[in-house]
């Protein structure tokens, strides 16, 4: 009912990920802006799990019956092939034969394209998501054609015109290897300005600035990761890990951003200056 006329930029299909695996070494990956990927369902009237598109810009969809979209997350413009630009976080009724092509994001990164039923791939392992360091789950190709879900019969909320203010503060709690780095590499992760690398992806983003020194030169053996763990590598250039992050890693974790604020550095651009504030747990 959709066809994939250009994937764009780090398109995926994404949900809300594979939770409670990571035993099996499978992690959770699902919408690294997980509030968006829920305000889009919530704007539709479908459930919180159903699939939306994840892509950076560029995406162009093709409609061959009438469908109810809408996009969040990124701000940027949403053309339509008969000259109509859609709004950013507005529900829009289009007809058969419409054309939605995704420009790239005027703030922000990633956004969040949703049709009312939800986009209708084959869940792999629960879930609709595209892990992009796994390779694993449903992936999206230009010449696809999607399927729509059953419309779900519900009401669309009314929260139309929603925008969320991306924030550059980032609250940090100490890390389970705090005590692996000196007290100036503390005092610089929460005083200094680090800039988002474009060397970054799903997996994490990448920051340059000030080296985080450790205390402790030694190996560290393997150790369970969340989202939000910031990672801290020999070159001492810290990584937040995002979604798709392993579910292990030997990288010491000297801090670990608060949930709220994980979205807001998924959807840190390269070049974004990030600031990282200490809070107790």
């Amino acid at each position: 009912m959709i066809e994939v006329l250009n994937a764009g930029i780090g398109s995926s299909f994404q949900d809300l990920g594979r939770p409670g695996l990571a035993h099996l070494g499978v992690g959770r990956s699902g919408a690294a802006d997980r509030a968006s990927h829920r305000l889009a369902n919530r704007l539709l009237g479908n459930d919180e799990s159903a699939a939306t598109i994840e892509t950076c810009g560029l995406l162009s969809l093709r409609l061959h019956r009438s469908a109810t979209v809408v996009v969040t997350g990124a701000t940027g413009s949403v053309d339509v092939r008969d000259g109509r630009a859609m709004a950013v976080n507005n529900v829009h009724d289009l007809p058969a034969g419409a054309d939605v092509t995704v420009r790239p994001p005027e703030e922000g990164l990633r956004y969040y394209v949703g049709v009312r039923g939800g986009f209708e791939v084959e869940p792999v392992l629960g879930s609709r998501s595209f892990d992009t360091l796994a390779a694993l789950g449903p992936r999206l190709h230009a010449g696809d054609r999607i399927g729509i879900g059953p419309d779900p019969r519900t009401p669309m909320a009314a929260d139309l015109g929603f925008h969320r203010q991306l924030d550059t503060l980032i609250h940090v709690s100490d890390g389970p290897r705090y005590d692996w780095f000196t007290a100036d590499a503390w005092a610089l992760l929460t005083t200094q300005p680090y800039v988002v690398s474009p060397a970054g992806n799903r997996v994490g983003a990448r920051l340059t600035g000030p080296a985080l020194e450790r205390v402790q030169i030694r190996e560290l053996l393997s150790e369970g990761l969340v989202e939000g763990a910031i990672q801290v590598p020999p070159d001492g250039q810290p990584i937040v890990m995002l979604a798709d992050h392993p579910v292990t890693g030997g990288y010491p974790v000297i801090a670990v951003v608060a949930p709220q604020d994980i979205a807001s550095v998924a959807q840190a651009r390269p070049g974004t200056v990030l600031r990282f504030r200490h809070t107790a747990r």
